[in-house]
């Protein structure tokens, strides 16, 4: 069994709401009973792109699990890798593979420079391609960035979608051993399907979606940061649980 954690647009922006909220969180995970296998954090950690933002970050996230992160269309690639991850900065697409236990987990950017719009475009998903076929089809897999591949039915998030999604969804046609796709950007704690697969969205750090029948002011600053786990059983079968850290 793996378990993960997963948190989602932080948007550190240098106040101490922000630093905060991204504290109590992290507060949080450290000191659960069972630590989490890792943490998921799929993107807008900085608010600006900014490298002070990445240097706080990295502060806050350190933890005694791993940390796996990618890049949200708030995000800018140079400060990103050079702040937060330590190495030289450059312009590609920011994707890493990772094993936690038996199961990959491929951390994919889906963002394009200086554009909200999501798209893993021909690097990303060659890459994606690649790197499943030389795991082999007996490593189960999850796939995560930071754009919602479906409609979560807020013109807001629905405006910045995944413009790719169909090509996407082509590719994991071919690799049935793709367990689940993990995204953030909608702020909105959300469960879905894409692909035939279990689509799961993260709740967002910074404030939370407020949906169209809640109201007409999209932004939910009170509503207190969420964490989204998962648990990946023996058999494949992905269950999520989503909390609300108070």
């Amino acid at each position: 069994m793996l378990l993960l954690a997963q948190i989602s647009d932080l948007h550190l922006d240098g106040t101490a709401r922000s630093t905060e909220r991204v504290s109590r969180v992290m507060d949080h995970l450290r000191a659960l009973p069972r630590p989490v296998d890792a943490l998921l954090v799929t993107g807008d950690i900085a608010d600006h792109g900014d490298p002070a933002e990445y240097r706080a970050a990295a502060a806050l996230l350190a933890a005694p699990f791993p940390v796996l992160p990618c890049p949200g269309n708030h995000d800018r690639r140079a400060a990103y890798r050079t702040a937060l991850l330590g190495e030289p900065a450059a312009d590609g697409p920011v994707n890493r593979m990772h094993r936690i236990g038996d199961t990959a987990v491929l951390m994919c950017d889906s963002t394009i420079p200086d554009n909200d719009d999501g798209q893993l475009g021909d690097e990303t998903l060659g890459w994606l391609a690649a790197t499943l076929d030389a795991l082999g089809p007996r490593t189960p897999a999850l796939v995560a960035f930071h754009h919602t591949p479906v409609a979560v039915h807020h013109p807001l998030p629905d405006r910045f979608p995944l413009t790719d999604a169909p090509r996407l969804a082509d590719l994991l046609a071919g690799y049935p051993q793709v367990a689940a796709v993990l995204v953030g950007h909608a702020h909105t704690a959300a469960a879905s399907t894409f692909a035939g697969r279990p689509l799961r969205v993260a709740p967002g750090v910074t404030w939370t979606l407020r949906l169209p029948w809640e109201g007409d002011a999209p932004a939910d600053r009170e509503a207190a940061p969420g964490i989204a786990f998962h648990v990946l059983d023996d058999e494949g079968t992905l269950t999520t649980h989503y909390r609300a850290v108070h």
